[in-house]
């Protein structure tokens, strides 16, 4: 039976996300057919995909998984791009980042898009300086890279993930701490949005 969406506002306050980052997370599914939009009165956005087996523990212990992996993301993430961004890098190391960028952008294919933006995520972190933001990066991306892989790729979430990224790298360069971070910030609550609307 599909269930109807909570209004955006309270949605959103529930998600800890912005209306417009719902809105656009509640675009891909309705593109990806997993919800619908009805008009009129009585009308909303409904879901209409129908996840495996409820009730099972596997599915529920997979779930406060991605929960826990993203809530960890969206501390660890951010923190490593402000560091990153305070850090006196050098001309190679920024050029690895800006060619790090560039291999998502330039991707050809699916599994290809995802390593390389998995491998612009490990960049930052190493960047960083941090050994332990490396390790903590690499397992939380391996986790999402999972999930990731499981749902439809859409042309629109690239498009916003490849700006996200943009911004993420340019205030690295910029030494911009604070700019890094919000922009990091953004992304991981871009994807967020989307892996939480599928687990319900």
């Amino acid at each position: 039976m599909a269930s109807t969406c909570r209004p955006s506002a309270s949605l959103a306050e529930t998600l800890g996300v912005s209306r417009t980052t719902l809105r656009e997370a509640i675009a891909a599914l309705r593109e990806a057919g997993m919800v619908e939009t009805r008009r009129g009165r009585g009308g909303g956005t409904v879901v209409t995909y129908r996840a495996p087996a409820p009730g099972s523990q596997r599915l529920r212990s997979e779930g406060a998984a991605l929960r826990d992996a993203l809530e960890f993301r969206r501390v660890v993430e951010p923190g490593a791009a402000a560091l990153a961004a305070r850090r006196d890098l050098s001309a190679d190391q920024r050029a690895w980042l800006v060619a790090s960028r560039v291999a998502v952008e330039g991707a050809d294919d699916v599994a290809e898009h995802r390593q390389a933006d998995s491998r612009l995520h490990l960049a930052i972190a190493a960047l960083s300086g941090s050994d332990l933001l490396v390790a903590s990066v690499t397992q939380v991306q391996a986790m999402v890279h999972e999930m990731l892989v499981a749902i439809p790729v859409l042309a629109p979430n690239i498009a916003h993930s490849n700006a996200q990224h943009r911004a993420v790298v340019d205030a690295v360069l910029a030494s911009d701490a604070t700019t890094a971070r919000s922009a990091m910030e953004t992304h991981c609550d871009a994807t967020s949005a989307l892996l939480r609307g599928l687990l319900g």
